[in-house]
């Protein structure tokens, strides 16, 4: 899709005291196809956006009063979607380089390439998810083979990087592997880019969580059973062994079977043949085994909770999920990859999250690892309105306290220039209405206006807010 045209008539907003740059930005923003509205300080910019929200801001550092870098400061609490682009001199460039750390989305120095300018706006109005996002290394495509076994797997830690060459080795051999690693850290994803990358790839992968099964049921699932075995066994099936055959079959949670299955999963192994429940004819299977565990099985042997002998026949090659907080980098990449699913799954133009909000994803405490991370990214875009997910949703869906420490002075100058524009929106613009309503006399209302910048034509109907 073309960015010019997808961006058509977006709504920029300029800042800047200097009338011939805020002629010259508005003319060739408009010319662009952009609705333009422009400000001459923070504060009017402020009362503009609280009016007229736009989809980027486009700013001066050196602004009269409160400069452009205090503007983003205010912006990150009260717009933190607004992608803030600013301008600066020379002399300022070591802060707006600060800035860009704290969440600017870029800056220009002046004199600035307008065509540069175009494109970091095109930029800021995209805002898309990282390529690559899909995790596809070069390096872990071995033999000329293509990335496509990585489908789903995301990644750019070293941590992962390395866990994956070894995933890839393993998977050219039939041996069992055995997946260690905390619950909701990926083991079955990380099971299914094994039997993608191996040569069993075009037969069938078959899943089993075996604590999610009733002890009676689970060996009919496994090894299945003839009709009668049973009371309602009506008819005779196939279980999961002979469903993966000539394939993979999957074992997660390995450490809650039954100790009197663990024999006969012994036996399967040792013999390569399955007797289903009832039967008194075994069946041949040819079948690749991968199962998973967030226990220790080691101190489950030790207990006589799970047999050794099985143990070794499962773990001839151990492959160790790291936590989601050892490998923090990914996070960025797997959030954008749960919204990019999640924003075709209901429909919304989410683009990702805000700087301070991913900010926040990148330092939270992850308990539940990569499975919460992605609750967490769903209750955002379920509940977002914007196409950035604001810091507020995220700390809500975190469970986080949201609080914002506000000086006295700053806490009441936001609750006026709020309250002002609330009073003026409700009289579409009618000063003497306003006034009568706030129990002030027109004259000291009309100071608290031109105080915040805010002007009655503003809230008229019909009326452009961008100046000629």
């Amino acid at each position: 899709m073309n960015p010019v045209a997808s961006n058509s008539g977006a709504h920029i907003l300029v800042v800047d005291d200097d009338e011939d740059i805020l002629r010259l930005l508005s003319i060739r923003l408009r010319a662009r196809g952009f609705r333009v509205s422009t400000a001459a300080s923070a504060e009017e910019a402020l009362a503009r956006i609280a009016v007229d929200p736009p989809r980027a801001l486009v700013s001066d550092v050196r602004l009269p009063g409160r400069d452009g870098l205090a503007l983003f400061e205010e912006l990150r609490s009260t717009a933190a979607t607004l992608p803030v682009i600013l301008l600066t001199a020379h002399g300022t460039i070591p802060d707006a380089v600060d800035a860009t750390s704290r969440g600017v989305f870029g800056y220009l120095t002046k004199p600035f390439d307008s065509q540069l300018l175009l494109e970091k706006i095109d930029q800021a109005l995209q805002l898309s998810a990282p390529s690559g996002a899909e995790g596809s290394v070069d390096p872990l495509a071995a033999g000329g083979q293509s990335g496509e076994w990585l489908t789903g797997v995301i990644f750019r830690s070293s941590r992962m990087a390395e866990l994956m060459a070894e995933a890839r080795m393993v998977a050219a051999s039939d041996a069992s592997v055995l997946i260690r690693g905390e619950s909701g850290t990926g083991k079955e994803v990380l099971a299914r880019a094994i039997h993608r990358a191996s040569p069993r790839a075009r037969g069938p992968f078959v899943a089993i969580n075996c604590s999610a099964i009733p002890e009676p049921l689970l060996e009919s699932e496994l090894f299945g059973h003839v009709k009668g075995a049973f009371t309602g066994a009506g008819n005779t099936r196939g279980g999961l062994f002979q469903a993966a055959n000539r394939g993979t079959l999957f074992l997660d949670e390995i450490g809650d079977m039954p100790p009197a299955l663990q024999v006969k999963l012994l036996r399967v192994l040792q013999e390569r043949v399955v007797r289903p429940v009832g039967a008194t004819q075994a069946e041949p299977v040819d079948v690749r085994l991968l199962s998973a565990t967030h226990r220790d099985l080691d101190a489950a042997i030790v207990t006589g909770q799970f047999r050794e002998d099985l143990y070794y026949r499962l773990d001839v090659v151990s492959l160790t999920l790291p936590k989601l907080e050892e490998r923090r980098e990914d996070i960025p990449l797997l959030a954008a990859h749960f919204v990019q699913q999640l924003a075709a799954r209901y429909g919304k133009a989410i683009h990702g999250f805000a700087p301070d909000a991913l900010e926040a994803l990148a330092t939270a405490a992850w308990p539940g690892n990569v499975r919460q991370l992605c609750n967490v990214v769903e209750q955002s875009c379920a509940l977002t309105a914007t196409p950035l997910i604001p810091l507020a949703l995220v700390k809500r869906a975190l469970r986080l306290p949201v609080i914002e420490a506000l000086s006295y002075a700053e806490a009441k100058q936001r609750f006026e220039r709020n309250y002002l524009v609330q009073l003026l929106k409700l009289t579409e613009g009618n000063v003497a209405d306003a006034a009568r309503i706030a129990d002030r006399n027109r004259t000291e209302f009309y100071r608290l206006l031109q105080k915040y910048d805010l002007t009655p034509g503003m809230f008229r109907s019909n009326v452009d807010p961008a100046p000629d």
